[in-house]
């Protein structure tokens, strides 16, 4: 309801504008609209709405994500020494990259924007917007990696005795052409005691925490990735995946947790945030592909091995499968320090999010962390 009365009230501010208009006086009434929501029914011996509106901040950001996806192929007939299935479970491990940019907003409206200095290649979008007892965050990464780690077990060879052993190692697999990876996290939450503790003067400063206080949460989720591997010279790593080479994720996720601003000293925030969440709608879409190295691998005599390097490889689509997962679990997990004088202040900012899938003999998970670092004023 509180959402509908906001959006009814924007309406009529643009109205009142167009009818009477001018950007200038759209720009001073919507100011002054975000103005009021951002002090109406809170304690202000609690929650301190500082004059200057502006927050401008500059960031540095390191950044890890950790993805993992799992099959398993019946090998046998397709490679000289194996027998049975092999669990092939390539882990791409982003080495922690550093990201340098700024974010700008309005009473915690606004938006940032970082790009990658060290690590590997990325960069990072956020969109945000809080208010008294509600924030929506968005955030979208990219990044790619051209050397996974990889676990593969199975029954194996083994030349000194003449038979088949189980055996598992782990080796890097480096492929000619990178794998690529896209996430966006869009979340949203509620909080019962927005009276008296602010989301906003932890995360993005655009109030000021006098007093300790905590409240309880109300949360959803929005998360989609995409990774996409499907290159003509990394057939032999498709192959192993059993013949995917496109993955797409969506998840949908609702929960209840706790946040608790401390003020131990004056100027000196700790927060923590805390949330397990219920994957509803888990939604997995696949593309499969065939190739020569594939037809080389189950029909020896259409190539000879030394025949085919990975220049001459192709690929082609073979369809794709789409396939709603059962119901799990999730985790948001968020952390925070602020020290603030003046106008200025410095913040500290952690987050984790762990997203899993399933589906027949392919399955995964990935974990993202990142910590912030900034420096902003107030304008």
């Amino acid at each position: 309801m509180k959402r509908f009365l906001f959006l009814a009230s924007m309406l009529v501010v643009c109205g009142q504008v167009s009818a009477g208009g001018g950007i200038v006086s759209l720009v001073r009434k919507l100011g002054t609209f975000i103005d009021s929501m951002t002090v109406r029914g809170v304690d202000r011996t609690y929650i301190e709405a500082p004059k200057e509106p502006w927050q401008v901040i500059l960031r540095g950001n390191v950044n890890q994500t950790d993805m993992k996806m799992k099959s398993t192929i019946d090998a046998e007939g397709m490679f000289w020494g194996v027998k049975g299935d092999v669990r092939w479970e390539p882990r791409i491990k982003t080495t922690p990259s550093t990201y340098v940019g700024f974010w700008a907003g309005y009473r915690g409206y606004g938006l940032g924007y970082s790009w990658n200095v060290g690590g590997d290649k990325g960069s990072i979008l956020t969109l945000g917007a809080t208010g008294g007892s509600y924030g929506v965050n968005l955030r979208i990464h990219r990044f790619k990696t051209d050397e996974p780690e990889v676990f593969i077990a199975g029954n194996f060879l083994d030349d000194e005795v003449g038979d088949f052993n189980y055996s598992e190692r782990i080796e890097n697999f480096p492929l000619w052409k990178p794998i690529r990876t896209r996430t966006l996290i869009l979340d949203g939450y509620y909080l019962f005691n927005g009276k008296r503790f602010s989301y906003a003067a932890a995360y993005d400063q655009s109030v000021i925490q006098r007093r300790s206080a905590g409240s309880l949460m109300a949360g959803a989720m929005y998360y989609h990735s995409h990774t996409q591997y499907a290159n003509d010279e990394d057939a032999d790593f498709i192959l192993m995946m059993g013949d995917i080479g496109r993955i797409k994720q969506w998840q949908a996720s609702v929960g209840v947790g706790y946040a608790y601003n401390w003020v131990p000293a004056k100027g000196l925030l700790v927060s923590a945030f805390a949330m397990p969440m219920l994957t509803f709608y888990n939604r997995l879409k696949v593309w499969q592909y065939g190739s020569n190295y594939r037809d080389m691998a189950i029909d020896e005599e259409l190539h000879e091995e030394d025949e085919l390097s990975f220049l001459d490889y192709k690929i082609w689509p073979m369809g794709e499968t789409s396939q709603n997962s059962r119901m799990t679990l999730t985790f948001d997990g968020r952390l925070s320090l602020t020290y603030q004088w003046s106008r200025f202040f410095i913040n500290a900012y952690g987050q984790f999010n762990n997203f899993r899938y399933s589906q027949g003999r392919y399955s995964g998970y990935l974990n993202d962390w990142f910590v912030n670092a900034s420096i902003g004023v107030r304008l």
